[in-house]
Parts: C-alpha cells; sequence; structure tokens
C-alpha cells in the first residue's frame, strides 16, 4: 500500500478531515510524531475536539485503539492491568489493562494524580510494562496520544517533569476561525452523528514508512572559513 510518505500524509490527513475541520499545523504534527515514534500531549481548552480527532486518527490508521479516561479515582492497574486470582485455576492471571494497543488515549491525563499518571512512564519510554514482576512487551506500532486541559482549570494536576520528557511534541490546540466554524455548521448544521471513517493505512504500512525515514541522511552543517560570515 506504502507509495511514500507525501501519499500517506495526504490519505491520513484527508479521512481525518472528514470529521476535524482546520486544524492543519495539528495533523501534520501528529503524523510527523507517527513517524517519529514519539508520544504527543495535545493541550486546549474543553471542547476543541481533541479527542475526537485523535480518534479519528485512530480510525484513519486503522490501529488497535483504546481510550483512558483519567479521573481523580483512577488506579495504576486500571491502566497497566493487574493480577487477578483464578479460584478454579488457584493461580493468579494476568489481566491486561487497556495500555495493550497500539494507539492509547490518555484523555484529560491532567485529571488524575501524578501516581496514576507515572504508570505510563515504562510504557511510553521502554515499550513495555511490568505486572507482577514479569515483563510484557506493548504490540507495535505503540503511541501514546494525551490530552489535557490548562492547568488553571479546577481539579488538574500538573504533570511531573519525568512524564513531559516522555512527550515529543506539546501542541496547542486553539479555537477555529470564524470560516472554520462556518464549514462546521455547513457539514454538520443537520446531523447528529459523527462521519464514519475508514481505515486508509495500517500499522504494518507505519513501521515500513519509519524504516525509510531512518534511512535520511542530514549532512553536516556547512561551516564558513574564519573571518567570513555563513
Amino acid at each position: 500500500m506504502a507509495k511514500g510518505g507525501k501519499d500517506w500524509a495526504a490519505r491520513i490527513k484527508g479521512e481525518v478531515q472528514k470529521s476535524i475541520i482546520g486544524q492543519d499545523e495539528v495533523i501534520e504534527r501528529l503524523l510527523v510524531a507517527l513517524l517519529s515514534n514519539g508520544h504527543v500531549l495535545l493541550e486546549g481548552l474543553p471542547g476543541l475536539a481533541k479527542t475526537l480527532l485523535i480518534k479519528s486518527l485512530g480510525a484513519a490508521m486503522g490501529l488497535e485503539f483504546e481510550r483512558i479516561q483519567f479521573t481523580p479515582d483512577l488506579l495504576p492497574s486500571d491502566v497497566v492491568g493487574t493480577m487477578v486470582f483464578q479460584p478454579k485455576e488457584g493461580n493468579f492471571r494476568v489481566h491486561r489493562g487497556p495500555v495493550f494497543a497500539n494507539l492509547v488515549l490518555a484523555d484529560e491525563i491532567n485529571r488524575a494524580p501524578a501516581k496514576v499518571q507515572s504508570a505510563l512512564l515504562e510504557a511510553m519510554q521502554e515499550r513495555q510494562v511490568t505486572i507482577g514482576g514479569e515483563t510484557h512487551h506493548l504490540p507495535k506500532p505503540f503511541l501514546v496520544m494525551a490530552t489535557q486541559n490548562p492547568l488553571e482549570q479546577e481539579g488538574t494536576y500538573p504533570l511531573p517533569e519525568a512524564q513531559t520528557d516522555r512527550f515529543l511534541f506539546k501542541l496547542l490546540v486553539d479555537y477555529p476561525s470564524e470560516q472554520e466554524e462556518r464549514a462546521m455548521m455547513d457539514r454538520w448544521g443537520q446531523l447528529t452523528t459523527q462521519p464514519k471513517l475508514e481505515a486508509v493505512s495500517s500499522g504494518e504500512e507505519l513501521l515500513s514508512l519509519r524504516e525509510k525515514v531512518d534511512d535520511v541522511h542530514l549532512s553536516p552543517p556547512w561551516s564558513a572559513p574564519r573571518g567570513r560570515p555563513p
């Protein structure tokens, strides 16, 4: 299916824009993160379609998608999983959490305390989690895309520095323009449901494109002779 990065980006962007109007720069950065194997943090006020944007990206990519709604009462085991006792067998069995997916949406990540936020640290850095003393590898590709409301909103917890270091980008989602709002009304003013998106790519195509990215050669910067400006 892969014809190159430009064709791939056009397909993904075209499919996502069936449900998202505007935010072209944010979508472009998300595609860069996919190719770079980097996690993304989206920040913006409630109601700016941050969650819808990531869900639409997962649908267009054809990836296994899981959404975790972060709340103050969430536990780390609700994210990565835990050991569950099986009475019939008389032993414990691993119950995998929603983090075992290709694309994980950590929705409103700053509404949960730091202890729960840190449950993603190993997963984001090592692409693995430890449950009951055993290491479990996450599927490939694996990406975390988190949303958060601005810190001045009531009931939020700032992300610790160790957590923010795991993200490749922090993208700010702003209000749409007047023209984009009019386009939304024209397109969805009479609709009660979101358009159904089709998978126009796959995890295998993404992994193959990443190999091409690794093959890109970057020449060292040219240094001018002394006494001459570069």
